[in-house]
């Protein structure tokens, strides 16, 4: 029987993420190959839902488990080099696989004995744990890539020559066994807190995004997002800035979400006169603002909510209103660019009508605005996301017109199961790092070292953790990077006095914008692939559209009541409403064109005047709104002017 699909088999035409993305570089099986891994991630999905219904898995053979699937996978399924061929199954993958199913075996059987000897573990119990963090760094390698197994393994090694360290990095060092031991068998590093959460409320969530993909409620945000604004000036790119809104919210994938809504909205503006690199820049700001919007957002914010200790429906209201300013300050840059072009929208003809649409399929909102009321209404996020699946299956049989096969709404398990494997890998190796932390101290040591440094000035402390989170997210996970930088920035920046929540979505938030930062930029060079056009200016013109979250972090780490810590909605209102007049100065500054186009001189005045009003006081607000008044009456002027003179 063939495993594989022999290489003219792969379509030539498919966009090729693998390219852009290490975490989509699938080996390619033949259908019988495909079938025996559908089976497998099936069993995985159901052993998932099983064990969040029952709630009768213990916690340590729960996280074993979720572990042993997602690291013998990723040998089975992700080649082991950038260039080795997909098409082929090494010996020693199946080798590889085999032994991580043997480690993780050993301690699911061992779960009470190893109980019994906590602290005088046996020699066979140590060589399984260094088997199995050796086999989790280069499952990690494969899957998520070196950035984060280098770090990790850096950490790693600390345990042991930290004695031999200078100053604040010194301490008194650990033996080999303590190290291993602590990282593999403890709950404190490879199975620790973050392996927790993508074990329960990660998977289950993923498995909801799977769901809706299949039931075809994804295509229905499309749909929605055309009939609401395909029809308006540079139609096409607000589409793509509302359906990344709906569908990113239930990814989390910047990449995944710029290739799924970007083959349908990128093609139509390029057709409209955008330029290719302006039209990959769109989704992929879009896409990456997906993962802070809210209900759901990206697998980090599970665990921004698990360690600040609040509630998941109180952190859905503080990520609120940054989400909303990150994308209408998408929003007014695609539409002073679309004016400053004279590009229109498509004819409302060729459309779908909002009446009709709502009529015919409205229904498929169901899962959604359901998810929403179940966390807000304090139902626990594991029976939250289990209802949500639940409803995803029900709902598609509401009417006749939006029927599913079954048989495709059940594919939605070893999708989830597939797409689950890079965050269980990163969660693993990043428990490494954290374990270490943990085990020698090093976040206060740290915090200390650089806080001496940056003194009291709070303000220094923030740009020190925003090129921590841009460089360390170069090429790696959200999750990966909002881990490591949650573990070594955000105590910083809390010892500098952010509140702890402010301090942790800091961090999250320019995790999330390295995906479109160059020089790595993920999500802009999936982009660029769909339009063909130039990865880095594709990069560049991303991070110009996304200047809200370079911005909005900033401000809701120097005045939290944004995000309603200390304050309530209404005292964050006039927050909002100078933020989004600061947002159209900065656009007008980067596009060239307010209410008709802008010379360089009144573009440094409107970026002027909108840095003003981002930042908080009433004396920089009125310095910014003035700024601004002044382009607009300055560019009313001069228009009148050329008027006359024609």
């Amino acid at each position: 029987m063939a495993l594989f699909k022999k290489k003219e088999q792969v379509p030539p035409e498919e966009i090729d993420l693998s390219a852009i993305d290490r975490e989509s570089k699938y080996k390619q099986f033949s259908p019988q190959g495909e079938r025996i891994i559908q089976i497998v991630l099936t069993f995985w999905a159901l052993f998932q839902l099983y064990a969040s219904i029952s709630n009768k898995v213990p916690l340590q053979i729960l996280r074993y488990t979720h572990l042993g699937f997602a690291i013998s996978l990723a040998f089975i399924l992700y080649p082991a080099t950038k260039n080795a061929d997909r098409h082929k199954l090494p010996w020693y993958d199946i080798a590889l696989a085999a032994a991580f199913i043997s480690v993780a075996g050993y301690f699911i059987i061992n779960f009470k004995p190893l109980q019994f000897r906590a602290g005088a573990y046996t020699v066979m119990d140590t060589i399984m744990a260094a088997m199995g963090i050796a086999l989790v760094l280069l499952a990690c390698w494969r899957v998520v890539g070196p950035p984060i197994v280098i770090i990790a393994s850096c950490f790693f090694l600390y345990g042991r020559v930290g004695k031999y360290l200078p100053s604040f990095l010194q301490h008194r060092g650990f033996a080999w066994k303590r190290i291993i031991t602590h990282l593999f068998i403890t709950t404190e590093g490879v199975i620790g807190n973050p392996l927790g959460v993508c074990s329960t409320y990660i998977f289950l969530f993923i498995l909801f995004g799977a769901f809706l993909e299949k039931t075809g409620i994804g295509q229905f945000f499309i749909d929605l997002a055309n009939s609401l604004a395909g029809w308006a000036a540079g139609g096409p790119a607000k589409v793509a800035v509302l359906s990344s809104a709906l569908q990113g919210t239930v990814s989390g994938s910047s990449v995944s979400n710029t290739v799924s809504t970007g083959s349908f909205t990128i093609p139509l503006m390029k057709k409209l006169g955008y330029e290719p690199e302006f039209a990959g820049a769109v989704e992929a700001a879009a896409s990456t603002g997906g993962q802070i919007m809210p209900p759901v957002m990206g697998s980090a914010a599970f665990l921004i909510s698990e360690s600040c200790g609040v509630p998941y429906r109180q952190l859905m209201v503080c990520a609120l209103i940054p989400a909303s300013l990150y994308f209408t300050g998408i929003w007014i840059s695609v539409h002073l660019e679309a004016k400053r072009l004279g590009l229109k929208g498509l004819p409302r003809e060729q459309l779908p009508k909002l009446g009709p649409l709502m009529a015919s399929k409205g229904h498929l909102l169901i899962p959604l605005v359901g998810i929403i009321y179940l966390m807000i209404s304090g139902y626990t996020i594991t029976r939250a996301a289990l209802i949500g699946c639940l409803l995803c299956i029900i709902v598609p049989y509401l009417r006749k017109g939006t029927h599913v096969p079954f048989k495709q709404i059940f594919t939605a398990l070893p999708q989830a199961a597939r797409n689950v494997i890079s965050v269980a890998t990163a969660c693993s190796t990043a428990g490494i790092i954290i374990g270490m932390v943990t085990l020698t101290g090093l976040g206060q040591r740290i915090g200390a070292g650089i806080f001496d440094l940056v003194g009291n000035n709070v303000f220094l402390a923030l740009v020190c953790a925003m090129f921590t989170s841009l460089i360390l997210g170069m090429g790696v996970s959200t999750t990966s990077n909002y881990l490591i930088t949650s573990t070594i920035a955000a105590p910083i920046l809390i010892k500098a006095g952010i509140p702890l929540l402010a301090a942790h979505m800091f961090c999250f938030y320019f995790g999330i914008v390295a995906d479109i930062t160059p020089p790595v930029a993920l999500a802009a060079y999936a982009g660029s692939a769909i339009a063909k056009g130039n990865p880095f200016k594709t990069g560049v013109n991303a991070t110009k559209l996304a200047i809200a979250a370079f911005l909005i972090p900033y401000m809701f780490a120097l005045n939290p009541k944004m995000i309603m810590i200390g304050g309530t909605f209404f005292d964050a209102l006039p927050m909002v409403v100078t933020a989004v007049i600061g947002l159209i100065g900065i656009g007008a500054g980067f596009i060239g064109y307010l209410n008709g186009p802008v010379n360089p001189v009144m573009r440094l005045v409107a970026f002027a005047g909108g840095l003003l009003l981002i930042i908080p006081g009433i004396t920089t607000d009125l310095l910014g709104v003035a700024l601004i008044a002044l382009v607009v009456v300055g560019n009313r002027l001069m228009g009148k002017k050329a008027a006359e003179a024609s």
